[in-house]
């Protein structure tokens, strides 16, 4: 039996957190992107349903978060028989509706928004979420909460009447090609 120097085994454990890390990232990519896909064709088509009924999108988006919940708990279950990992638990969801809730205490107690304010608001604040979470969980949620962001204000600033199917491209198609390029990771 040979013995390494400390400067070999400082290395070796140097390789071994590098492996840790990178297979932690790749198993929370793979649950999430699961996850953000379903949720990139639910705003799609709320996206698109909005601007096709303007006077029904709060209903829209209500049924679209409700959706999104639900989807969210099936998908944890089939990524939980998979790998043993719930992705979406009772946590994530006291966690989602404070963020909801904050959201609506902002819009609707201390300010009114007009609804194309709040197209731009609910994108932008849930891509904050997104681009925190990238700080801790890896950089292609900030790559998606960053892009999805500077591109509903410059839809804001410059699209016109076709800002809802504009954030149907951006927001939802942002987030499902997030999600597939996580997947990739």
């Amino acid at each position: 039996m040979s013995r390494i120097d400390p400067q070999q085994a400082a290395s070796a454990l140097s390789d071994i957190d590098s492996v840790a890390r990178r297979v932690r990232q790749s198993t929370v990519y793979q649950l999430s992107s699961l996850l953000i896909v379903m949720w990139g064709v639910l705003v799609f088509a709320g996206n698109i349903a909005s601007f096709l009924w303007p006077r029904s999108a709060g209903y829209i988006w209500i049924a679209v978060d409700v959706a999104g919940i639900a989807g969210s708990f099936v998908v944890s279950g089939f990524g939980r028989t998979r790998t043993g990992i719930r992705s979406f638990d009772v946590r994530m969801l006291t966690a989602f509706l404070l963020f909801l809730a904050f959201g609506f205490f902002c819009t609707r107690g201390l300010a009114h928004f007009t609804p194309r304010q709040l197209a731009t608001f609910w994108p932008i604040y849930f891509m904050l979420a997104y681009t925190l979470v990238g700080l801790w969980v890896g950089r292609a949620f900030v790559a998606i909460g960053l892009g999805i962001a500077a591109l509903t204000l410059a839809g804001y600033f410059l699209i016109g009447d076709w800002f809802e199917p504009w954030m149907a491209l951006i927001n939802g198609g942002g987030l499902i090609l997030g999600g597939l390029w996580m997947r990739r990771n």
